[in-house]
């Protein structure tokens, strides 16, 4: 009986680890109703494969609990976004990815490069920048439109694409203004997987430039007609497994959260509500993710308060 129950156990291994690095399947750490009393990790970190892993933030550190993307090449580790809180004590964004470095990277082999990049310069993906920055084999992309054209050799922007070689992994990165004028997409050679920061994630896609972000979404359409893209993987999740049900802005606690990984259909959804819409901004409900163009007055009160620090 004993070895019956052992090869059972051994043939439903493989399936449980098969799940386990199934993004789809993950259930993040999402928060407490009181955050006095929450216990877990200031980031969570999941291991899609031996050089793919997502990070969370804990939505007790910040509400925002934005994801952070770190993958691994040859000689070069890509890092997309630095979270929202700054406090290396509170939010120890270098150090978890210097472990996962040392775990990947014997000693004796030469050092991976660690380069830094973001989504796009919104202060809860850019606020852990000053833990890397000026750090031996960093390399941080500072968070402007000067840094970031000059860095991946943009001459026209939003249009072209920039390739980044991580070593035996390439990057291509897609200009994708309309949520903030500095924002990319970043899709990914060795998984597929096409970030697409806060422009399309599981949430509410707040617009600052209508014109922008309508082009935007369909030049990424017309990437995804020429490139094979297993998973459409955002920066948030504001959405519950509920259709259409949207946690409350600033949310600490997020059961039942919806899964973060969306699909070239939902890209092609929103660029066709998109187009539907025209040129007259409008909020656009579609499912797992709702359009919310910003307003002129709504974006002069981000910016201020970006200022000073508040966002």
């Amino acid at each position: 009986m004993t070895c019956w129950l052992i090869a059972i156990a051994l043939s439903l291994l493989p399936v449980r680890l098969r799940a386990a690095a199934d993004p789809s399947a993950k259930v993040w750490i999402h928060g407490s109703e009181d955050c006095d009393t929450n216990r877990d990790p200031a980031i969570e970190v999941f291991r899609f494969d031996a050089d793919t892993f997502i990070l969370r933030q804990n939505k007790c550190v910040h509400f925002e609990a934005p994801f952070i993307y770190v993958l691994f090449g040859e000689h070069t580790v890509f890092v997309q976004d630095t979270g929202a809180t700054a406090e290396p004590d509170r939010f120890p964004l270098f150090e978890t990815v210097e472990r996962l470095v040392a775990q990947r990277r014997p000693r004796a082999e030469a050092p991976l490069r660690i380069l830094v990049t973001h989504s796009h310069s919104h202060g809860d993906h850019t606020a852990g920048d000053a833990q890397f920055r000026g750090k031996p084999g960093v390399t941080l992309v500072e968070p402007n439109g000067e840094a970031v054209r000059r860095y991946f050799g943009f001459e026209s922007w939003p249009n072209g694409v920039a390739r980044v070689d991580l070593g035996g992994r390439e990057l291509i990165v897609v200009p994708l203004p309309g949520h903030q004028d500095e924002h990319v997409a970043a899709y990914d050679s060795r998984t597929h997987w096409l970030l697409t920061g806060d422009s399309l994630y599981p949430g509410q896609l707040y617009v600052m430039d209508w014109p922008a972000y309508k082009s935007s979404v369909h030049r990424l359409v017309e990437f995804a007609d020429t490139h094979a893209i297993s998973a459409v993987m955002g920066t948030h999740i504001e959405m519950s497994r509920t259709e259409g049900k949207l946690f409350p802005r600033g949310a600490t606690f997020q059961p039942n959260e919806a899964a973060l990984p969306l699909t070239v259909a939902d890209l092609r959804r929103l660029d066709a509500g998109l187009q539907r819409a025209g040129d007259e901004p409008q909020e656009i409900p579609l499912g797992e993710f709702v359009v919310m163009p910003v307003s002129a007055f709504m974006r002069a009160v981000g910016a201020f308060l970006e200022w000073l620090g508040v966002l």
